[in-house]
Formats: structure tokens, C-alpha cells, sequence
């Protein structure tokens, strides 16, 4: 048929195009790793052979008409985003990058739009799509379709094959010790990690929730009632702290409490989405998943089989499922919120808090605040101008935009913000120490890249996270009369190697609760 393309032709072009025009970071990764030379030259040009064989054995399947248009169509769209974040942000497209951009709600989505994401949008997936739609398809019967796409598999199939053979002595130690590149491979990587998240979201129990900790009580003869706040920090790095002997001056009203400052202090995870929920899950960063903790029951459910009542309040995306079975409350929201103005701030969370603890009139009070935070690319926004102590201040959410000078800037200004939320946070609790033994507990939920290596924002696989998404800021401050801990063993342990896992048994610890599911030697306050 004149004019009319084959499936085969189609599926052919739009591999070398999905190769050529997608791939930017992954082959710089490349090139970092193997500096041009003509010693490996050849070696090189085989990577985009094979990177074009795997993705036309991906596309082979879609070598039907009725499945070839909005099929391609969509992995143009999808691979347009990718390409995007990838080249733009360094951001690997893994299993829990995917749960944080299904979890991602529509104001923080607002934050990555920019006029170079448009560009790629319109480049990489709606000028292909078009011509993708506007490409006549040869029509053909059952048998001579299923013949071409047997050829086109074959055909991908023989290129790897002989790629990987010719010049296996590079691939070995490539594959072997290369693994970050490999995570850059565009629509490959994405499409595997789409496919595992999936599978691993197939295969989880039903609705049923498992107790935990359901034996869990505070011991008759404690008559002291604790109130404690902990404030659940978000994209704060722990040597952006000044406390933490950085040199800018980023905690100078904290500096003047008397703190416990936990200086080598690992995240569960590199992403809220993973890092939330493990603080409060009982499991350990090794053996922790999503899946497992949405069907147990957590530290909050743990302190209400106790008796302690169990408020959340929350100015970020939300508790990631933690808060399910205690009182939630959004504090994103502007009718709820009285601190609003460009978006709704942390300070808002302390509204009103008086009232509450003032209205429970017997057992211990657990209050947990969800931060904003340093949640970015638009740091700038995270806090009122009259904190903007470092100038100039990068204002984009394009980070590469702005010197690297301009970002730290805008990130630190939005530290002093935290600063002065949990220095307002440790007042409230000083104005309540009559009645209450008080505490304030406050973790980052993971740290983040500030465009070293050419690295921003968070939620690289936890294996080669940098450091700096890894390590975060913790503090403690106790009231005066917060008799049942040592501080003189917690202030040897300040700079001991600490992690999101000990945190659900050193909450039970500040309540004094008894039970089956507490570990003293989990609990980063106990004596022994």
C-alpha cells in the first residue's frame, strides 16, 4: 500500500528515536565513566547498539496494529518525563520513585513545572505522538503480522547477542561495577522498575491489619503524665545544621536551648514515601517494605493500646498510611491553617495546640507534626521572606538555573524557618512542664542533593545515595523535670551511630510503656 508504513518500519524508527533523543544523562554517565579514546571507541558505539537492540526487543511485542499508536504514545509521553528529571535532576526512575510520584499530590506537582519541562514534553512526546498518529500503518492479516514481529524479536535478539560477544571483556566489569549507569537507561530502566512495583503491589495480604504491641501499658506506679511533640522534619540534611559545626549560622535559636544533637544519624530510606512510614514501623531498614508495614499496626497504634492520645497534624503530602487509626489533621489546607500566604506554614501546626492538650484531661499525650520543610526543587518557597538571611536566594524551581551559591542560599533560609518552627515548638512545651513531663523529638525524614555531581533533590536507590540524602539531623530536648532518663549516659551517646530504626523504641521508652515489642537495646535513651 503506497504511503503506508509497516509495523516493523514504525517500531524500528521509533527505537533509534527513544535512543538517540532520550538518553542524554545516560550516556554523560557513560562518558564519565569511559573518557573517549580510541582505544574504546568501538566499545562505546556498541553501548547505543545495544541500548537501541533492548529497547526494539521492548517494542517488538507492540508490532500490532491495534496496539501500536497507543501503545508508543504513551511510552513517548512517559519517556519524555523521564528523560526530564533524569537530565535535569539526576533522578534514577526506580520502584520507589515510581510510589513517590503515584503518592505525589496536585500543589507539590506544582512545584516541577517549568518552561523546560514543557520543551521536553512538546520535543520528546508530542511532536513524535503526532507523528506517530499521523503515520499510516499497513494493515495485514493474523499470521503475517505475528511473522513480522517474530522477525523484529529475532533480529534485536541476534544484535544483543553479538554485541555482548564481541566485546564481552568490557561488558563484564560494565555490568559488574557500572550499575548507576545502567540506572539512566531510557525507557529501560523505568519500564523494569514499573513492572516490579506493580508485581510487588499485586502480591500483598488483604485489607486485615496485624496487632502489634497490643500489651502495651504505662506502669501503675508512674503518676507522671508526658507530653511529647515530635516533629517529623522533611529534606533536611544533617550538615546543613549549624549545630552540626556547618558554617553558616542555620540554628541559632536552637542553639541556644540545651539539646541532645544526634550527629551521625541515618534515614530508612531516600524518599518520604519510605522513610514516614519505617520511622514509625517496628521493622528495620533491612527487612522493612511499604507492602508489609501498611498491614501491621505501628508505634501510634502501639501508644493507643497503652492509652496515650494520638494526634497528627500534617503540612506535607500526608502520613503515608501511619495515621490511619488515630486523629489525622491537614494543615495544608488554608480554612484550618492560620500561618497562609504563598502556601500554608509549619507554624500554623501549633495553632491551637494548647486548646488540645488542655482537653485531655488524663493519660500522656503524643503529638506528631508533619513538616513542609525543605521539601523541594523550590526551596524559596518554604519560608516568609523576613527569613531569607542569605541572598541571593535561588528563585526557581529550575535549579540549574541558579549557581550552585543561589541554592544553598534559598535551602538554608528554608533551615532557619525549621529552626525557628521547633524553637516556637520547645516553647509551647516549656509553658506546659507544670503539668507534664515534655519532650520535643525531632528526625528529618531523608536528606537531600544540592546539585553535587550533578545530583538534586532526593530518592536515588539507598545503595549509592550520597550521603547527603542519607544523613539527617536528629534532636531531643527534655524538660527539666523529665526524671526517668539518664541524661548524663544520653549525652555520652550523642555521637554514636544512630538510625530511623531505634526511634520506635525510644518513643516507647519516653512513655516508660511496657511491652513485648519494646528493645532497650533499640532505645537510643536507655541506660544499658
Amino acid at each position: 500500500m503506497p504511503g503506508r508504513r509497516s509495523p516493523n518500519t514504525v517500531i524500528l524508527v521509533s527505537a533509534l528515536w527513544l535512543t538517540l533523543f532520550y538518553n542524554f544523562h545516560y550516556f554523560s554517565e557513560l562518558l564519565a565513566f569511559y573518557p573517549p579514546r580510541p582505544s574504546n571507541a568501538a566499545f562505546l558505539i556498541s553501548v547505543g547498539g545495544l541500548q537501541f537492540a533492548l529497547t526494539l526487543l521492548l517494542l517488538s511485542p507492540f508490532c500490532v496494529r491495534p496496539l501500536l499508536k497507543p501503545v508508543m504514545s504513551v511510552l513517548f509521553l512517559g519517556t519524555a518525563l523521564s528523560a526530564y528529571f533524569m537530565d535535569c535532576y539526576g533522578v534514577i526512575i526506580d520502584q520507589e520513585m515510581i510510589r513517590n510520584i503515584l503518592q505525589t499530590q496536585a500543589e507539590e506537582s506544582l512545584d516541577l513545572l517549568s518552561i523546560k519541562l514543557l520543551i521536553y514534553l512538546v520535543l520528546l512526546g508530542i511532536l513524535p505522538t503526532a507523528w506517530l498518529m499521523f503515520t499510516p500503518v499497513q494493515r495485514a492479516g493474523f499470521l503475517v503480522e505475528l511473522k513480522a514481529r517474530l522477525r523484529l524479536t529475532a533480529l534485536a535478539l541476534v544484535g544483543i547477542v553479538v554485541i555482548i560477544m564481541t566485546f564481552y571483556a568490557s561488558y563484564a566489569p560494565f555490568f559488574r561495577e557500572h550499575k548507576l549507569v545502567r540506572y539512566y537507561s531510557n525507557p529501560l530502566y523505568p519500564i523494569y522498575s514499573l513492572v516490579k512495583f506493580t508485581d510487588s503491589n499485586l502480591h500483598v495480604p488483604g485489607n486485615a491489619i496485624a496487632p502489634l504491641g497490643t500489651d502495651a501499658r504505662i506502669p501503675f506506679d508512674d503518676e507522671d503524665r508526658e507530653l511529647i511533640i515530635m516533629v517529623v522534619g522533611e529534606t533536611a540534611r544533617a550538615d546543613h545544621f549549624s549545630l552540626n559545626d556547618y558554617t553558616r549560622q542555620t540554628n541559632p535559636l536552637l542553639q541556644q536551648e540545651n539539646l541532645f544533637n544526634f550527629t551521625h544519624f541515618s534515614a530508612c530510606g531516600t524518599s518520604t514515601a519510605i522513610s514516614v512510614p519505617c520511622i514509625f514501623s517496628i521493622l528495620n531498614r533491612e527487612n522493612f517494605s511499604v507492602q508489609q508495614a501498611r498491614h501491621m499496626e505501628n508505634l501510634l497504634d502501639v501508644l493507643k493500646h497503652a492509652g496515650v492520645n494520638v494526634l497528627w497534624r500534617d503540612n506535607n503530602s500526608s502520613s503515608k498510611g501511619v495515621a490511619d487509626r488515630v486523629i489525622y489533621q491537614n494543615y495544608r489546607d488554608p480554612d484550618i491553617n492560620p500561618s497562609c500566604d504563598i502556601e500554608c506554614r509549619d507554624e500554623g501546626m501549633l495553632a491551637g495546640l494548647q486548646e488540645y492538650i488542655d482537653a485531655q484531661s488524663s493519660g500522656d499525650i503524643l503529638i506528631v507534626l508533619h513538616q513542609m520543610g525543605n521539601h523541594g526543587p523550590a526551596y524559596y518557597k518554604r519560608y516568609p521572606r523576613s527569613f531569607e538571611a542569605f541572598t541571593p536566594a535561588c528563585q526557581s524551581n529550575e535549579l540549574q538555573l541558579c549557581t550552585a551559591q543561589e541554592i544553598d542560599n534559598a535551602y538554608d533560609n528554608a533551615l532557619r524557618y525549621t529552626d525557628y518552627f521547633l524553637a516556637k515548638t520547645i516553647r509551647l512545651l516549656k509553658d506546659n512542664a507544670q503539668h507534664f513531663e515534655t519532650a520535643m523529638l525531632y528526625v528529618s525524614d531523608h536528606g537531600e542533593s544540592l546539585g553535587e555531581h550533578g545530583v538534586y533533590l532526593h530518592g536515588l536507590p539507598y545503595r549509592i545515595a550520597p550521603r547527603s540524602q542519607t544523613s539527617v539531623p536528629a534532636l531531643l530536648w527534655l524538660s527539666e523535670n523529665f526524671s526517668h532518663v539518664d541524661r548524663d549516659s544520653v549525652g555520652r551517646k550523642t555521637g554514636r551511630k544512630f538510625s530511623h530504626d531505634h526511634l520506635f523504641h525510644t518513643v516507647l521508652g519516653l512513655f516508660e510503656i511496657q511491652s513485648e515489642v519494646y528493645d532497650a537495646s533499640m532505645d537510643i535513651l536507655s541506660a544499658s
